[in-house]
């Protein structure tokens, strides 16, 4: 995998836990199986993780787009090319309830607006039992997505699938809280990422020649869906200090993670509606 020059960015960091992954998803065996170690692989197993192998260095394929799973915030994800590979930060803010941000007893409609796969809208969900959430996305084929992972999470009551670029077609709901994992990647750093991006949704990615079209979309939106106190966040990646510049006089808090990753913000009502 060195010589092949692989690169980890969608969960993993090696390639002997990405080898592994592979041989165990071919074997069909759970990693807290105690018998694995003990367990002989068949012909046809073998030459499953072969094929496997050769995807994952020849065609730089990411690994969850071979095995079509992911886990976020402690929940496992089908996904396939259709949708970004889960691995925002904003799942730490989830399993703490956006605490100390907002108050998680009086949150009752939540929407996640780009919602891919829909991990962080299912995984809002399940940690707000009492709250409706709205997953968004521009792209019919990424909610298809999203609705294999609501069915199999148990949460079709709750949770409801929109088709909207941004806020369109939400005229007049409001939330307690707005969260987004939008694209936000530029033209020139598109053209720089590794090989394995290429095979994620481009429109998933890239915003804009400096990548921040979509953010800039929330922005202006976001204080009009957000009912008293409040909160949006979103998330921009490498972008933080462009938006900084762009948006001088937004206060934006950014945050730190404990299991690392960056350029997340928050913002509550009152602060979009004073800028």
């Amino acid at each position: 995998m060195k010589r092949g020059r692989v690169f980890y960015g969608h969960g993993t960091d090696n390639a002997r836990d990405e080898a592994a992954a592979l041989v165990f998803h071919a074997m069909n065996l759970a990693h807290d199986d105690p018998r694995a170690g003990s367990r002989r692989s068949t012909a046809d197993q073998r030459e499953l993780v072969d094929a496997l192998m050769n995807a994952r260095i020849k065609g730089r394929v990411p690994l969850a787009y071979l095995t079509h799973e992911a886990w976020f915030a402690g929940l496992q994800f089908y996904v396939d090319e259709r949708v970004l590979i889960p691995r925002s930060p904003i799942a730490e803010l989830i399993e703490r309830r956006f605490a100390p941000w907002i108050d998680a007893r009086r949150v009752q409609d939540i929407v996640d607006m780009g919602t891919g796969s829909g991990c962080i809208a299912l995984a809002c969900a399940k940690m707000f039992p009492r709250a409706r959430v709205d997953a968004v996305d521009i792209d019919p084929a990424a909610l298809e997505v999203a609705a294999i992972n609501r069915r199999r999470l148990r949460l079709t009551r709750r949770v409801r699938l929109v088709e909207s670029d941004h806020f369109t077609a939400l005229s007049g709901r409001s939330y307690d809280i707005i969260v987004s994992n939008p694209p936000y990647v530029g033209a020139r750093e598109m053209r720089g990422l590794p090989h394995e991006y290429r095979h994620e949704p481009r429109t998933a990615l890239e915003s804009g020649r400096d990548g921040l079209d979509s953010v800039a979309t929330i922005l202006r939106a976001a204080a009009r869906h957000l009912r008293p106190l409040g909160l949006l966040v979103v998330e921009v990646g490498n972008t933080e200090r462009l938006l900084a510049r762009a948006y001088p006089k937004v206060p934006f808090t950014w945050l730190e993670f404990e299991r690392g990753g960056g350029g997340v913000f928050v913002l509550t009502r009152e602060q979009l509606n004073v800028w």
